[in-house]
């Protein structure tokens, strides 16, 4: 069992950027809703608690009894997580009476307090905040400060316990990651062997026992998060695990056949269904994304159901769900408001009545490559862009037919190809081209013409909570431009998407 950090959410956006930071010391952690404190268990060895969007001065915000954690565990609080802990204490939280949002210096540090050890004066901090700790309590001491904000950080007499005012997961902070060492590794005593070596084979371990000799059944899409799954599910259970990789008719430029073999490279044992037909005829006529989402899904569990019942007792149904899905399902406030169905399908287990097993479950995103990497699996997969599990059908606006959808892989494939060629594909998270339900006048060859518009969309990204437009060279969209127009028939005009996320999504469905 690892020692790991609980993490106790009030709702703050930047909860998940507390995991990571803490995860990329090499120190297992777990996000907990404030609501669901899990078991203190002996395996604890600190507590994180989150900032929020509430105020704790609102008779209905987000609480919890700080005497479980006080003296039992060391304590951060991060923003609302320290003012907690003042009001609580006895001390004093009001208004700000300036904007407290973005940079600032600390421009006293106590070096002799050990969250702040290797901290400079003059460090640059992350404000983002509309209350302020106006008084501390008594056994409250201030050990750092802004010119704007007395309390920047304190420390609780005789006890491990800290508060701080800024946020030291943002990038922005310019020794948060060192303050955040200090707590865990220094002040928690955590033991950083948190690693993908040590996830691969404890994981291992662990499937060979939970599933013994049973028929586990797993759908392939292409993507990191499925085939890491598929290969650790393989090393531990072997030809036991069934995979299989459904052509949707809405996958890139001949994915199908090179996803397919590189597969069975790896030693897998797939199974292609190629069931385009299938799912073009549901979709006819759909313009809707969501209605379209729904068809896509609704054909993928007939097709993977039929399939999976030509395996005898397949007991397990295998998926690539990672950490932030898992946390999203028990978020602060419930699951989020739907801006769009999510990529992965559902519905499978409830149909099949098969068991879920999900190798990647406390992994984000970042973890899974470096875990897919110690596993030797081809870089190709593991570095391929993020791609929606609707595929093409989402980046085809109104209704989609086999013909629009051969015009955009052919559109899709020069962007990606070109993104390779020139080495630009590495330094962006995603990216596709979008056909518009939209016609444009052209002149081509001294003709009028009417043709279709494609929309290009690269993003830079961490993880996808985020994202912005990628700022790709004008010489190299002009080429891609030009060789799209010249090649893809029944095209005139490329544009370039340069929204971020937010206020828009990635897709445009």
């Amino acid at each position: 069992m690892h020692q790991k950090i609980l993490i106790i959410d009030f709702g703050s956006q930047y909860t998940q950027l507390i995991a990571r930071r803490v995860r990329e010391l090499n120190v297992y952690c777990e996000i907990h809703p404030f609501h669901h404190i899990p078991a203190l268990t002996s395996d604890i060895k600190g507590v994180i608690l989150s900032g929020s969007p509430s105020s704790v001065r609102d008779e209905n915000s987000p609480r919890i009894d700080l005497g479980l954690l006080r003296g039992k565990f060391p304590l951060l609080g991060v923003c609302y997580g320290a003012q907690l802990m003042a009001q609580t204490g006895g001390g004093e939280v009001v208004p700000s009476k300036i904007r407290e949002y973005g940079r600032a210096s600390l421009r006293s540090v106590d070096a002799s307090c050990e969250l702040l050890k290797n901290i400079e004066k003059d460090s640059i901090v992350w404000m983002s905040h509309g209350d302020t700790i106006a008084q501390i309590p008594a056994e409250f001491e201030i050990v750092a400060s802004t010119d704007d904000v007395s309390v920047a950080a304190y420390k609780i007499r005789q006890e491990p316990t800290f508060g701080i005012q800024f946020h030291p997961e943002v990038t922005h902070s310019q020794d948060g990651k060192k303050l955040i060492e200090n707590f865990v590794v220094g002040i928690c005593g955590c033991s950083q062997d948190w690693t993908p070596a040590s996830f691969i084979e404890e994981t291992v371990n662990g499937l060979r026992n939970e599933l013994k000799n049973d028929q586990v059944v797993l759908g392939l899409s292409g993507g990191v998060d499925s085939s890491v799954a598929a290969v650790l599910l393989h090393k531990a259970i072997s030809k036991n695990l069934h995979c299989i990789f459904v052509d949707n008719g809405l996958l890139r430029h001949n994915e199908y056949e090179q996803v397919l073999e590189s597969y069975r490279h790896m030693g897998l044992n797939i199974t292609g269904v190629n069931a385009s037909e299938r799912f073009y005829d549901a979709l006819k006529g759909l313009s809707d994304p969501e209605l379209k989402r729904k068809a896509i899904g609704r054909v993928f569990i007939e097709v993977f159901d039929e399939e999976a019942h030509r395996i005898s007792d397949v007991k397990w149904l295998g998926q690539g769900t990672i950490y932030p899905d898992v946390i999203e399902s028990v978020s602060v406030k419930g699951p989020s408001a739907t801006i769009k169905s999510h990529h992965n399908v559902g519905g499978l287990p409830e149909k099949m009545k098969l068991k879920v097993v999900e190798p990647l479950k406390t992994l984000f995103k970042d973890e899974v490559r470096k875990v897919g990497f110690e596993l030797g699996i081809d870089p190709n997969i593991l570095n391929r862009h993020p791609f929606p599990g609707p595929g093409l059908g989402i980046r085809i606006l109104g209704d989609i037919t086999a013909e629009k959808v051969a015009k955009l892989q052919k559109a899709d494939a020069i962007f990606i190809d070109s993104l390779k060629r020139d080495g630009h594909y590495s330094s962006v998270w995603q990216a596709g081209a979008i056909l518009l339900p939209v016609q444009s006048v052209g002149v081509m060859g001294d003709e009028r013409t009417y043709e279709n518009v494609i929309c290009l969309r690269a993003v830079t990204s961490v993880d996808g909570m985020t994202a912005d437009w990628c700022h790709l060279p004008y010489d190299f969209l002009a080429k891609v431009s030009s060789e799209i127009i010249n090649k893809v028939k029944g095209v005139n005009r490329v544009v370039y998407d340069i929204s971020s996320k937010p206020p828009a999504t990635i897709e445009w469905e």
